[in-house]
């Protein structure tokens, strides 16, 4: 009776997903191209762009990793809350001139920019065929993080195997009917049960299980003091400069990463990304929450061990609450996977739609064409991501160690290279192999962090180092352009506003 009363709450919010998706490109007709489809017409609001752009803080990694790093090791997971409001302030600077750029030149993804500010089409498939790279283990990792929440809630009845095709066939379905603007739409439904769930768990499980907030927080202080600081339980060497280190250098990556781009690009004005900026960061306060439960379930299931730890908050939702709530919380679990999953297999579809197959004679400037292609490369994506999750699913988990490590290494060649004009091709291609052998070597052969500093700041500092020296000592590529075509800018509170109300 749990498992049916369960899985049919999940069912119907799985049914108002796709509806959304469907709702949300009504009336747009199928003329938009790869702009509408992949930007949205580059005119979201600041309610729209702000609940897509917190789906990059709350995936399933909120439900599950969260707790599971707050278990297993305490304070170390505040890093996400760090980093996040770190970029958030740096995005209030960077998003506008992103956006401005892409405006001006007709840009949709970051791939085009690199593209365009070097002058050199073969620099936008580099930059998709390495962003693919770090973006598709994402894809795979919300893939397997929504089958555990689901199989979870369903006390059993839906088999991990099934729930992970249920993520590809509902996130591919409305990503390839709707693009970014369906996922926006998700978003607000997805925003909505996170912020509820999270905001009746965090009064609900210390008072269930402790008695109130002194008792919970008494036992922690006295019977875990480990967990309350760095470089927390278990001997993780996580402890202060790799706390310093990743925050620095995942809050300069997140900026930049694709699917931020994307939604920096959805926007319909530069002052509603500056909205956002300062919003955003109120929304981390959540993130506290299942980082405080996976504590609590300290006490209560003190026996998970290795990837059962990422159960520690459903483990005390199903144990204690009735089938619909566990379901009501499962639907807000799966819908941190799939808004996240869309706008990562999205990014993928545009980057190679545009800059990769869209250099195609028959598709260069055809956006319809364009659109297809990128639509197909949506499937194509989530299905690799799919079959990989099945048969292979070790192989994506090792390469997501380097997702964000490897991404940062673009910080140069894009944000550098916009706002320096002496930054040469050859200079930010040099920086990137550098930072990306040395981030590849220090990974896989398990020097992670380096003397307690995170392996990707350290390959991020020698992709600088050589990209400048290069810049200043290499060959120097002619490019007649001017700066005002080369350059990104800050646009001014004034900048025009593109599209329609939202």
């Amino acid at each position: 009776m749990n498992a049916t009363v369960a899985t049919s709450v999940f069912g119907v919010f799985m049914l108002l997903t796709v509806a959304l998706g469907l709702l949300a490109v009504r009336g747009r007709g199928r003329g938009g191209g790869i702009t509408e489809w992949s930007v949205g017409g580059r005119s979201l609001g600041t309610v729209f762009i702000w609940v897509l752009m917190a789906g990059e803080g709350y995936t399933s990694f909120s439900y599950l990793g969260a707790a599971g790093w707050g278990y297993n090791f305490g304070a170390p997971v505040l890093y996400v809350v760090a980093y996040l409001s770190c970029g958030y302030a740096l995005g209030y600077l960077v998003g506008p001139t992103l956006w401005s750029y892409a405006r001006q030149h007709g840009l949709v993804s970051i791939t085009d920019m690199a593209a365009h500010r070097y002058g050199r089409p073969w620099v936008g498939t580099l930059v998709a065929v390495l962003a693919t790279v770090c973006l598709l283990p994402y894809i795979q990792l919300q893939i397997t993080g929504m089958g555990v929440v689901v199989s979870t809630i369903s006390y059993g009845a839906i088999s991990l195997n099934w729930a992970y095709f249920l993520a590809f066939a509902v996130t591919t379905g409305f990503v390839v009917v709707s693009g970014l603007r369906g996922s926006a739409w998700v978003s607000v439904l997805k925003d909505v049960l996170v912020i509820g769930t999270l905001g009746f768990l965090a009064l609900y499980v210390p008072l269930h299980y402790f008695g109130g907030y002194g008792p919970f927080l008494h036992r922690l202080t006295t019977e875990k003091p480990p967990w309350l600081t760095l470089s927390g339980h278990g001997g993780s060497h996580l402890g202060r400069t790799w706390f310093i280190s990743t925050a620095f250098l995942n809050s300069l990556t997140v900026v930049i990463f694709p699917t931020t781009v994307a939604g920096y690009l959805g926007a319909r004005s530069a002052n509603a990304l500056r909205r956002n900026a300062v919003l955003l960061p109120f929304y981390n306060v959540l993130l506290y929450v299942p980082m405080l439960l996976g504590l609590a379930a300290l006490f209560v299931i003190p026996s998970l061990t290795g990837a059962g730890s990422n159960l520690a908050l459903f483990k005390l939702v199903v144990d204690s609450l009735p089938a619909w709530a566990v379901g009501v919380i499962g639907v807000a679990g799966a819908l941190s996977s799939i808004v996240p999953m869309a706008v990562f297999m999205l990014v993928i579809g545009t980057m190679w739609g545009r800059s990769v197959l869209g250099t195609v004679p028959a598709l260069a400037d055809r956006p319809d064409r364009q659109r297809l292609a990128a639509q197909a490369v949506v499937v194509a994506a989530g299905a690799l991501a799919l079959i990989l999750t099945y048969t292979r699913p070790d192989t994506l988990v090792r390469l997501s160690l380097i997702s964000y490590e490897g991404m940062a290494q673009l910080v140069p060649m894009v944000l550098l290279g916009l706002v320096w004009r002496k930054l040469t091709l050859w200079g930010a291609l040099g920086g990137l192999l550098a930072g990306g052998g040395l981030v590849c070597f220090l990974v896989f052969t398990d020097r992670d962090p380096v003397w307690g500093v995170n392996a990707g700041a350290l390959a991020l500092g020698l992709n600088l180092v050589v990209a400048l020296m290069v810049s200043w000592l290499g060959p120097q590529p002619a490019d007649d352009r001017p700066d005002s075509e080369v350059l990104a800018r800050d646009p001014g509170p004034d900048e025009a506003v593109v599209g329609g109300p939202v």
